[in-house]
């Protein structure tokens, strides 16, 4: 498994990456209904490589903030798919959502084996 260092520099490339695609195919995301759910999706991973960046972060200087992590994500997030497109906020912020739900479902899965143990 990855240490919190090397985790935290690959969510960071990953994040540069995805942003940066995102904003060479802005003009074909915002074409048709399809490419802008799907630039609402890019938007949405943007937001998990950001959380997974921060989190990291926090993890290697032994602080804590909550929910602000959370949030400063999805501001990035959501002024990244503004960039896009209207809809892309909208469906960036939905499958964000669903994204923290499913990492804060995994996260309760892995600290319960982590007790066992």
């Amino acid at each position: 498994m990855a240490g919190a260092g090397s985790s935290m520099l690959y969510s960071l490339l990953l994040f540069i990456a995805t942003l940066s695609l995102q904003e060479m195919c802005r003009v074909k995301l915002a074409s048709s209904e399809l490419f802008t759910i799907l630039g609402g999706f890019s938007s949405s991973l943007i937001f998990l490589t950001l959380l997974t960046f921060i989190g990291n972060y926090q993890e290697t200087c032994g602080i804590r903030t909550g929910w602000g992590a959370v949030i400063i994500a999805e501001v990035i997030a959501l002024i990244a798919a503004s960039t896009v497109h209207r809809v892309c906020i909208t469906t960036c912020f939905l499958f964000s959502a669903g994204l923290l739900y499913e990492v804060n479902k995994l996260s309760g899965m892995t600290e319960s084996k982590a007790k066992r143990f």
